[in-house]
């Protein structure tokens, strides 16, 4: 049985180069590699949960520009389908430029995030969660992430957040999460540590919260048991998007597995994909 997946959030184009190490000022590098790809933490979770057999939609902002035919090609090749919240923009996507290191597999990043193309919730299709088994939201879509979690919420499909960073508007949308996912870098307004973070999220009522460290153990709460998942020890090549991968490993692994086991497996295939440059060589040798 195939599952369906909806991701809402940033679709941008990213351009990736592996290099020695990123430019200090005024310096020019040639690059050992480069790759272009659709990029965001949804649009990379839904091509990973895709990946894995399942049917994936990105909602987003791609609009018209010559640009975004590079984005719908990407996606096409991988039956990622694209729900535009705004076909008739002109404005070129958001792009990422991004070196990764190619000793440590370190990535630096400069983009442009969806802060100045948030769509109205008018713009969302209104069959949008027709046959949808989960919701992943990543919160660069506030607007939109929060009123199709109200809907998915009433309907009983699952929603989870990709929590990279705090971003104003996710405390209006937590009340209808049912899986928060979050990187050691989501702070909530007052919380300075995970513990801290963890009893923000529990008082909000989420039934299942994690916190990934990197590479070391991931911490969950869930049904008032703590507890810990380990992650596969790897020496990484690139760890460009491993929690957008991870993310959508999980949503795909959730729809039949406990929590911790849905962790600990999309644990894997985040280890997995590091050991390979940019966010899709992985795919090729799986």
């Amino acid at each position: 049985m195939t599952n369906c997946g909806l991701f809402v959030g940033l679709v941008t184009l990213d351009l990736i180069y592996l290099a020695e190490s990123a430019p200090k000022n005024n310096q020019k590098i040639v690059a050992a590699d480069y790759t272009v790809a659709a990029g965001g933490p949804a649009t990379n979770a839904a091509v990973t949960f895709g990946y894995l057999g399942n049917d994936a939609t990105v909602l987003g902002m791609l609009g018209s520009h010559p640009m975004t035919q590079l984005i719908k090609g990407d996606l096409e090749a991988l039956k990622v389908a694209i729900a535009d919240l705004d076909n008739n923009a002109t404005e070129p996507p958001p792009v990422s430029s991004i070196i990764v290191t190619k000793s440590t597999g370190d990535r630096a990043v400069i983009s442009i995030n969806a802060v100045k193309a948030e769509a109205n919730c008018e713009s969302i299709p209104p069959d949008i969660l027709q046959n949808v088994d989960i919701v992943l939201i990543d919160g660069h879509q506030m607007k939109s992430g929060k009123a199709i979690a109200q809907i998915a919420k009433s309907e009983n499909i699952p929603v989870v957040i990709d929590g990279g960073s705090w971003k104003p508007g996710f405390e209006e949308l937590l009340p209808f999460v049912d899986y928060a996912i979050c990187s050691a870098n989501f702070y909530p307004p007052g919380c300075h540590t995970s513990q801290e973070v963890f009893a923000y999220l529990n008082k909000i009522n989420i039934p299942y919260i994690a916190i990934t460290h990197g590479e070391k153990p991931i911490e969950y709460l869930w049904e008032g048991k703590t507890g810990t998942v380990e992650v596969p020890n790897i020496q990484p090549k690139d760890t460009l998007g491993a929690g957008d991968i991870f993310h959508g490993a999980f949503c795909n692994y959730i729809l039949r597995e406990s929590f911790a086991d849905a962790l600990a497996q999309a644990a894997n295939i985040a280890a997995y994909s590091c050991q390979f440059f940019g966010t899709r060589r992985w795919m090729n040798s799986h």
